[in-house]
């Protein structure tokens, strides 16, 4: 930004000098034999303005478009090598290995899926809102981009329109000051103007085209991208990986069985018990005592 503004103030101050020193050759032309730039440099400082204004609107476009047209591909969205190595780590049940992986890929699936595993133990739910919000989160650059292709295209006439009054008031001064009798000075002017006018077209006709045709190209492309997210998720066990913690600080080795083992291991000991005459280990409710022979009453 900081070289944009000086490349700007080096060159408007070039284009209004060669405005004011162009502006007395460019007079003694007839309209006819003046290029287009001698009549925008006739129109003086204010229509040079508009015009510097109108090509800015115009290198905006082509970069926005460019970049449009490069990043809005299903493989830069879901990479397939990416999706192939997510898929096959999460068939494994290393969810934290696949969560390191997407922390180190900047593609949008992997900044999506990433979010949704760290919500992995609250439950399929949890899972599929995050898979939602980041997808909305992730998505929202590309759609501010294609956002300020159709602002190009609102502006782009405006500023075209203001070069017409500019011109317009040009022309009636001429036409005041001088009536019928100088043809060539009103001619210039209203030379002038439709120039801006046109240009401020030019511009907008094929930004509004733009804007559409990436508007509906992400459709397209995010909806499939978050299809492959969902076949990516709809084979996990999440009632197995309840309370399990995906993120930083967290043991990669984790395996997805680890809490239901656990809780496992918590009712057998539980359902152990000793003997009231001899002490030995026996399971609830068993009688008589394996150990001593003695019968029990569980009931007391």
């Amino acid at each position: 930004m900081q070289k944009m503004n000086s490349v700007t103030h080096r060159i408007l101050p070039l284009l209004l000098l060669l405005a004011s020193g162009s502006l007395t050759h460019a007079a003694d032309k007839p309209p006819d034999q003046m290029s287009i730039i001698e009549t925008i440099l006739h129109g003086g400082p204010l229509i040079v303005m508009i015009w510097v204004c109108i090509l800015g609107t115009s290198m905006i476009l082509v970069t926005f478009t460019i970049q449009l047209f490069m990043s809005l591909r299903g493989e830069n969205l879901a990479p397939k090598a990416l999706m192939e190595s997510l898929n096959s780590t999460i068939q494994a049940g290393n969810y934290q290995e696949a969560w390191q992986t997407c922390k180190a890929n900047k593609a949008y699936v992997a900044k999506v899926l990433q979010g949704a595993l760290e919500r992995l133990g609250r439950g399929q739910d949890a899972v599929q809102g995050a898979l939602i919000e980041y997808g909305l989160r992730q998505s929202q650059p590309i759609k501010t981009k294609i956002s300020y292709i159709s602002v190009i295209g609102v502006i782009a006439p405006m500023i075209g329109l203001l070069g017409t009054v500019i011109g317009m008031m040009g022309a009636f001064a001429v036409l005041g000051s001088s009536g019928v009798a100088d043809p060539r000075g009103l001619a210039l002017r209203i030379g002038e103007v439709l120039m801006a006018t046109a240009s401020g077209l030019f511009i907008a006709i094929p930004a509004f085209i733009f804007y559409y045709y990436f508007r509906n190209l992400t459709t397209i492309v995010v909806g499939l991208s978050d299809d492959k997210l969902q076949q990516l998720m709809v084979d996990v066990p999440y009632e197995e990986l309840h309370g399990i913690v995906i993120g930083d600080g967290v043991d990669g080795s984790f395996t997805p069985h680890a809490a239901h083992s656990g809780a496992s291991q918590n009712m057998a000991a539980a359902a152990e018990a000793n003997c009231p005459v001899c002490n030995g280990a026996i399971s609830t409710g068993e009688t008589p005592c394996p150990h001593c022979g003695s019968p029990i009453d569980w009931g007391t």
